[in-house]
């Protein structure tokens, strides 16, 4: 059961985290200033970005990304340790995202006036960009929290990368000494093999 949740969640945790990483950045609200009740078409338009609202969601999604990363790579309960720093990186994001539903429109707003934009009122609103960011965090905090109680369990890479003196069954007790002299043997054309 562990292995069969091991693909679909970090898929899932990647998309995700792609996602929220990328809408983060994108224009989360637009504003035009009305004339009659009408947007006008020669108004000022305001934009806010994800990144100049909340500045702490782009950064804390690719957070979120390099865990996925970081529980691809390493083994048994540090996969649960960035698990849980993934979820609190996506629990950010997506507090962020809530916190910024009021402040985004007003920022707009207010760029649409010193674009500007002239009268009262304003038509302001969320983009598809906002939105989508609240869903890839969602996603990602969805995926770390199957990752922090099942991570540890998941098939790990192979030892084939690991660091010859940490293989287990390769030649760890080998001495610098018998490597130097490999070598040796190798330079004065020698076949060591043979």
């Amino acid at each position: 059961m562990r292995e069969r949740t091991f693909g679909p969640t970090v898929l899932l945790g990647l998309a995700g985290a792609t996602l929220a990483a990328v809408a983060a950045a994108r224009d989360w609200a637009t504003s035009r200033s009305l004339a009659g009740g009408v947007a006008a078409s020669d108004a000022a338009t305001g934009f806010a970005t994800g990144s100049e609202v909340a500045p702490l969601a782009l950064a804390l999604a690719l957070v979120a990304l390099a865990a996925w990363g970081a529980v691809l790579v390493l083994r048994g309960r540090a996969r649960n340790v960035v698990s849980l720093l993934g979820l609190l990186a996506s629990a950010g994001v997506l507090a962020a995202v809530v916190d910024a539903f009021d402040s985004a429109p007003d920022a707009a707003g207010h760029d649409a006036s010193a674009a500007g934009a002239t009268g009262d009122a304003f038509t302001t609103s969320l983009t598809g960009w906002y939105w989508a960011t609240a869903i890839g965090a969602t996603l990602c905090l969805a995926a770390f929290a199957v990752g922090v109680r099942r991570a540890s369990g998941w098939p790990a890479m192979g030892t084939r990368y690991d660091a010859p003196t940490t293989r287990v069954g390769s030649s760890a007790g080998a001495s610098p000494d018998a490597d130097r002299d490999l070598w040796r043997v190798l330079d004065e054309g020698h076949d060591p093999t043979a």
